[in-house]
């Protein structure tokens, strides 16, 4: 029972983790209609301007510094990428958020090397013990962080004059440029606190337990998108209800993962997925989307 309890602590951390970049994955899409494939390289560039500069400026400066950078490269490529192509379909699009993300995963994975580069979070390898159950403090200070920060996006998202305007441009776009919705500035935003959440997501995915910020770093985006579209790529609660699902799903599957030989290695990495056809099987728009209708 307290491997369980543990597991399922553990799950509920990473599935924090996972709802802020699912939520970057649901802001862009809300805004613009497009699923943002380079999300990843946005996650690795906030984490290694964190990494790069916590020696010189310590690691919370570092940490703002790289907030501010993964979102300065969200925005720039939405107004030197995005808005030049806004007239072409969505699918066309998607494809070239792939693009953008192999040409900037590329100059960054050439950057970092072979390395693996520590954030100098301040939580090093602690671990709080309670009773059988133990935790590392950064599983902890995963959790709050990602509450507030979350807590914080719903509130702008509700009072904010950005989040009324993004909501009309989600609603219905044509009506709310004409209306006066500036739709390049919400576009602009979205991609930019996208950029900000997986800077974020970036510290708590690279500090203890695992080694640092490395190459391989970016593919935890990958992990994320489970928990965007079963949570319905539209909705906000369903990026943190699709994030909570995929960390423990993924926890619970890797920390059983003995018992369950029967289906084979690396169970913990392919649970998220099957969860996710399991889910749009039964529903296709996610658990939290809005199904469209079409008149015929």
């Amino acid at each position: 029972m307290s491997t369980f309890a543990e597991l399922l602590l553990n799950g509920i951390s990473m599935g924090s983790v996972y709802a802020l970049i699912a939520l970057g994955f649901v802001v862009i899409f809300r805004a613009t209609e497009v699923v943002n494939f380079a999300h990843a390289s946005l996650l690795l560039a906030g984490g290694y301007v964190t990494a790069s500069l916590h020696d010189d400026i310590g690691f919370w400066p570092a940490l703002l510094a790289g907030i501010a950078g993964a979102a300065l490269v969200g925005a720039a490529v939405e107004f030197l990428v995005m808005r030049r192509s806004r007239g072409n379909d969505h699918s066309v699009l998607a494809i070239v958020t792939i693009g953008v993300d192999i040409l900037l995963t590329t100059e960054l994975t050439r950057r970092l090397g072979t390395d693996v580069l520590a954030l100098g979070d301040p939580w090093g390898d602690a671990v709080l013990t309670l009773g059988p159950i133990s935790l590392a403090h950064t599983r902890i200070a995963a959790f709050v962080a990602a509450a507030l920060l979350i807590t914080a996006f719903l509130l702008a998202f509700r009072y904010t004059t950005w989040g009324v305007a993004m909501r009309a441009a989600a609603e219905n776009s044509e009506t709310a440029a004409l209306m006066g919705v500036r739709l390049g500035r919400v576009s602009l935003g979205a991609w930019a606190v996208a950029g900000g959440l997986a800077a974020v997501a970036a510290v708590f995915l690279t500090v203890f337990p695992t080694p640092g910020l490395e190459r391989a770093t970016s593919l935890a985006a990958l992990k994320a998108f489970p928990a965007a579209i079963l949570g319905g790529l539209d909705s906000t609660t369903g990026a943190l209800v699709g994030g909570l699902v995929v960390g423990v799903t993924e926890s619970l599957a890797t920390g059983y993962q003995s018992d369950l030989t029967f289906m084979g290695r690396g169970l913990g990495d392919l649970a998220p997925y099957l969860v996710m056809v399991a889910i749009l099987l039964v529903r296709p728009a996610g658990l939290f989307g809005t199904k469209e209708l079409a008149r015929v």
